[in-house]
């Protein structure tokens, strides 16, 4: 049964960041608010978490993970980033925008896009989601959380206790800023491309 963390938004207790980022190291899957709705988080290491989470979602293996970062130095450690795309990304973040990036050689060829070795980074402007990676001192892998026939994202931590509790680890219920997801930016291309509208405004 997974466990359930109330976590404040704005002050986030460290004793249950501590707890949560221990279920994440052994492999585990967590409910997480960011500020695009929540997300299914893991660590790259584990690949049978990943595999979990894309039966959670109902997706094959081609279906792309993001990175959630700290901050523009991490995206650069994972991602390869020239001038106009570093100026870009400091005016964007933190923020619900994913960016597609050539991936550095840091990324497990399993998580690129197997054509264009791109990945999705993004940095969330959410204070529980950054308290979580702080104290992993790494990234984390995640997908939106959208259930097969579902129209949106779940968005309430004890719905998706209910839904969940026997298929992932923990749920960190906390506020969220939006419910929707973020807006995608291929910045391969000059000028960058939308991929994707979301919650975050583009141009």
């Amino acid at each position: 049964m997974a466990q359930y963390f109330v976590i404040h938004a704005q002050n986030p207790q460290a004793r249950l960041i501590q707890q949560a980022v221990q279920l994440l190291k052994q492999g585990g899957i967590l409910a997480c608010p960011t500020d695009s709705s929540y997300a299914l988080v893991c660590l790259m290491e584990f690949k049978e978490a990943q595999t979990r989470i894309r039966r959670l979602r109902g997706v094959d293996d081609e279906h792309p993970f993001t990175l959630i970062c700290r901050d523009l130095a991490e995206i650069g450690t994972y991602a390869k980033v020239n001038n106009s795309q570093f100026r870009l990304l400091k005016a964007l973040t933190p923020g619900a925008y994913t960016f597609l990036l050539e991936a550095s050689r840091e990324v497990p060829r399993r998580l690129q896009h197997p054509k264009r070795s791109t990945i999705g980074l993004r940095v969330p402007k959410h204070i529980v989601t950054q308290s979580l990676l702080e104290a992993l001192d790494s990234p984390m892998l995640s997908m939106t959380l959208q259930l097969p026939g579902d129209e949106a994202p779940l968005s309430v931590g004890w719905e998706i206790r209910e839904a969940l509790e026997h298929q992932i680890d923990a749920v960190i219920d906390s506020d969220i800023v939006h419910v929707g997801a973020t807006t995608v930016l291929d910045l391969t291309e000059d000028p960058p491309s939308l991929i994707r509208a979301g919650v975050a405004p583009w141009p």
